[in-house]
């Protein structure tokens, strides 16, 4: 959860990669930065997959990234949700005639309030999915937005999706319980995709 307690700080910038490349480019963004930035990382996700940074290459902070182009529903999400989602959601999704657009925020603060807004706009569904805690979160600051500047153009309200509101607990276990699960996400989607 610590991207939300420093996004909360006012001065700072929050970043948090979902894959390798990113995760260089967003480094060497934040090095050159003359502000100061917070680059967040989780343990589990430091041996996920992906490809190979460009050597030199950076990720404009502030600038999100459609992983995944789609017409029924938008979910924003950003860190390992964006991989799990994008590798094991969205492929039975699309199977079952569900267009799905994924955006990776890759910036927590700022983050790219017109790329949102632009998919939301198109698709007219959203989902804010994020393993921090659902209360006081950035998807409660990104679902307000949404619903603010797009009210008239949502075919539902924005769906949130985060932890449990506790502590993370030691135990692998109940820690795998305390997070959002791909099941909600997959439900969430599903819901909103039969109100088109």
């Amino acid at each position: 959860y610590l991207e939300v307690w420093f996004a909360h700080t006012a001065g700072l910038k929050v970043v948090m990669p979902s894959n390798p490349a990113d995760a260089y480019g967003l480094m060497r963004s934040c090095i050159d930065d003359p502000d100061p930035c917070i680059f967040v990382e989780v343990m589990p996700h430091l041996w996920t997959p992906g490809e190979a940074p460009v050597k030199g290459s950076r990720v404009e902070i502030g600038k999100a990234k459609v992983v995944s182009e789609g017409k029924d529903v938008t979910i924003i999400a950003y860190g390992r949700l964006v991989s799990f989602i994008q590798g094991q959601l969205l492929e039975k999704l699309a199977k079952d005639g569900i267009s799905v657009e994924l955006i990776d925020l890759r910036s927590i603060q700022p983050y790219d309030e017109a790329a949102i807004l632009k998919s939301v706009e198109k698709t007219g569904a959203a989902i804010v999915a994020h393993e921090a805690v659902k209360k006081f979160g950035i998807g409660a600051e990104i679902a307000s937005n949404i619903h603010e500047k797009l009210h008239k153009r949502l075919r539902a309200p924005v769906k949130r999706i985060g932890a449990k509101y506790a502590a993370v607990p030691f135990c692998n276990t109940l820690e795998t319980a305390s997070l959002p699960s791909l099941a909600e996400i997959e439900a969430a989607v599903r819901d909103l995709a039969k109100k088109s």
